[in-house]
């Protein structure tokens, strides 16, 4: 299931769990569960948004091994950040730093190629009303695109490559496209089904947002 209400301490007792979190991070076979655990206290609490992404930013500057395991994980929690959160834009600059210092001394790296993604992703980024997903987790770590399988009315059903950041009706404009419709006087939205009810997915909404409520 998707994250619930959580109950907090003091900022700074939270912040230290985020702290052991990340440590943590650096040796987890499994490290999904433990990402999403970070950025649902993120979205939380907000005020420690620019206090994770300093020390990602500090984990991720002369690791022991550059392009480790270790290493990598926090460049993918680093990824996921950037897909769901903007820092401060004094902590922004500093990241940009980071992220071309990182391109420039590791080219054709597994951290350059982080780097340059999150540096994308962090142009398109303007919130999130939901974590990723586990399932957006793993292919942001992957720096791939989710399927999206969307259901047509007198059409089969239609798979969509999504992003963190596609929203409901920039799909909807490309099912229009694909089915044809494009003449159409009509117009065209995504609802949202489940067994308790169906609605209309709003136009600007985030589809990764909808599929980490259906998770």
């Amino acid at each position: 299931t998707a994250p619930g209400p959580r109950s907090y301490t003091t900022l700074r007792d939270e912040a230290v769990k985020l702290f052991n979190s990340l440590q943590q991070l650096e040796s987890e076979r499994d490290p999904v569960p433990l990402m999403q655990g970070v950025l649902q206290t993120c979205l939380d609490l907000p005020s420690l948004v620019d206090e994770i992404y300093c020390q990602l930013v500090k984990q991720t500057t002369e690791p022991p091994a550059p392009g480790g395991q270790g290493d990598l994980h926090y460049w993918q929690l680093l990824t996921c950040m950037s897909c769901t959160f903007l820092p401060s834009p004094p902590v922004l600059r500093f990241l940009h730093f980071h992220l071309d210092r990182t391109e420039s001394r590791f080219p054709a790296s597994e951290m350059a190629k982080y780097a340059c993604f999150i540096r994308e992703a962090l142009g398109k980024t303007k919130g999130r009303e939901c974590v990723p997903s586990l399932e957006e987790i793993l292919v942001l770590m992957q720096r791939q695109e989710m399927i999206c399988t969307v259901h047509c009315p007198g059409a089969p059903t239609c798979s969509v490559a999504i992003s963190s950041h596609t929203t409901a009706e920039e799909v909807a404009q490309e099912l229009v496209s694909r089915l044809g419709l494009s003449q159409s006087p009509n117009l065209f939205a995504l609802y949202e089904q489940s067994w308790r009810r169906e609605q209309p997915v709003g136009s600007a909404t985030l589809l990764a947002d909808v599929l980490t409520r259906f998770e």
